[in-house]
């Protein structure tokens, strides 16, 4: 997992997972939405691969990149416990938020 967070630490790698989310890509068109040149966007993606959210599919001359959503379903489970951590505290605070308003409602 920490090869996940590491590679989600980067704008431009997050940025390249989020076209992926929508549709497979290859390097030429990942290129054309950063403003950096193909050997940055594929050493980024080499390293997106080595933390297993993508992989790589070579048809004709083109590498073609997919998602792969186990990775961020493991993070997902991972986060759980702080998410359910945080809910409580939210909740808790609408509550007092909630009993503020009543009595201020209430001469």
């Amino acid at each position: 997992m920490d090869a996940v967070l590491q590679a989600l630490s980067d704008p431009s790698r997050r940025t390249m997972l989020e076209v992926l989310k929508e549709r497979p890509a290859t390097v030429g068109e990942l290129a054309e939405l950063l403003p950096i040149a193909r050997p940055g966007v594929s050493r980024h993606l080499r390293i997106l691969r080595e933390a297993g959210l993508v992989e790589v599919e070579q048809q004709a001359q083109w590498r073609i990149y997919r998602l792969r959503a186990e990775p961020m379903a493991e993070l997902d489970d991972w986060l759980g416990d702080y998410r359910a951590l945080w809910e409580q505290r939210l909740d808790a605070l609408h509550t007092e938020i909630a009993r503020g308003k009543k009595q201020r409602r209430t001469p």
